[in-house]
């Protein structure tokens, strides 16, 4: 696709709305972007939100500085009620801080004043593609359940979704069975994010604590390598539920449930076809294990759980408890630190929590700063 190459959209041209206070700059955004694209544009905040009740938008490209209101904030509100619309912050009050701000709170991404037209062109053309992808997949999850059917229905599923999702924007790879499997995470990643992209940034930072685990366990490096991707996908099973929304409570409620049972069990069934390490499917199954055995998912105790699973299990816990997200209060890292090791010996092992708790207390200054510059929205 040439860099001037508008996304192709069936029937009417992707809808843009330019939100910039300022005259010059709106005014120059239309014209560069009115032949490839349907212009609406507002002054503020409020203008903005009114043009989002009325007109159906693809993409917002939002200034930072707005009368009514500070950009980011509008981002949050937009991104809490229009999901599926993506947004490009530009701006001529940038710095680090406030790009990796916008992206933690959903923006796709981000550009300065003054821009190049070829680059602000390529940005927006890559954001749709996402878009159209994430659309795609919404859609799928909505009607269809074969991914967490029988094996032979989610194999087959794989190879309709794999072939749609890659013929968008990019060449196909070959399907399953043949394929790297690294080739797939963008896909699984995306499919994450269609359901709820709270739920992406769970399995993220997941993946991070327990990947910091295993680096101070000197694990292998094909174990470290199936628990970075095991714990990233450890909630896969959870986009077969309907109307799901990630809450940072939801494991105290449902981890030692049937309820949890059942999309621990969706999860690892999905990916058997997509022949990952054995270790990714045995965390996704058993991540939810009490240490004693207490109790669902399926009554596996100490060592009968595998140790991946029972790493990621802290991970998760942790994540849970110091995410700050709206209706959920985080705890500091050592009173987080402080429950889990009260769990020690019931929920989770014991000479694993004590490592993890070592771990944490010695990158304790870095830790918000990395959990926060990965993924969480919301910090």
């Amino acid at each position: 696709m040439g860099t001037h190459t508008p996304v192709e959209y069936v029937g009417e041209k992707p809808s843009v709305l330019v939100v910039d206070d300022e005259t010059g700059p709106r005014d120059a955004l239309k014209v560069i972007l009115r032949p490839f694209f349907t212009i609406h544009s507002a002054d503020n905040a409020k203008s903005a939100l009114q043009v989002l009740k009325e007109r159906h938008i693809d993409l917002i490209t939002l200034d930072q500085k707005l009368p009514d209101r500070q950009g980011i904030d509008l981002l949050q509100d937009i991104k809490q009620d229009y999901a599926d619309i993506e947004v490009i912050i530009i701006t001529g009050y940038g710095s680090l801080k406030s790009a990796m701000e916008g992206i933690r709170y959903g923006a796709a991404g981000y550009l300065l004043k003054p821009f190049n037209v070829t680059e602000l062109i390529t940005l927006i053309n890559q954001t749709l593609e996402k878009k159209q992808r994430l659309d795609y997949l919404r859609a799928f999850l909505k009607s269809s359940t074969a991914l967490w059917g029988t094996e032979q229905e989610a194999a087959q599923a794989w190879k309709d979704v794999q072939s749609h999702y890659f013929a968008i924007g990019k060449p196909s790879p070959e399907l399953v069975g043949t394929v790297d499997v690294t080739a797939l995470i963008p896909l699984l990643s995306d499919l994450l994010e269609a359901k709820d992209r709270q739920l992406l940034n769970h399995c993220s930072r997941v993946s991070f604590y327990a990947s910091l685990l295993a680096n101070q366990m000197n694990l292998p490096l094909p174990e470290q390598k199936a628990l970075a991707l095991g714990a990233f996908l450890h909630d896969i099973g959870k986009i077969s539920l309907c109307n799901y929304k990630y809450s940072s409570n939801e494991d105290e409620c449902v981890g030692n449930s049937a309820y949890g049972k059942e999309y621990s069990e969706a999860g690892a069934r999905m990916l058997l076809p997509l022949g990952f390490q054995a270790e990714v499917g045995q965390i996704v199954a058993y991540h939810r294990e009490r240490f004693d055995g207490a109790g669902n998912p399926h009554g596996l105790q100490g060592a009968g759980i595998p140790l991946l699973a029972r790493i990621v299990a802290i991970a998760q816990a942790f994540d849970n408890l110091t995410v700050d997200m709206p209706g959920h209060h985080p705890v500091s890292i050592d009173d987080a630190i402080r429950q889990i090791t009260l769990q020690a010996d019931t929920y989770f092992d014991p000479k694993l929590t004590e490592v993890f708790a070592r771990v944490v207390r010695e990158c304790k200054s870095s830790l918000p700063a990395l959990a926060i510059a990965k993924t969480s929205p919301d910090n």
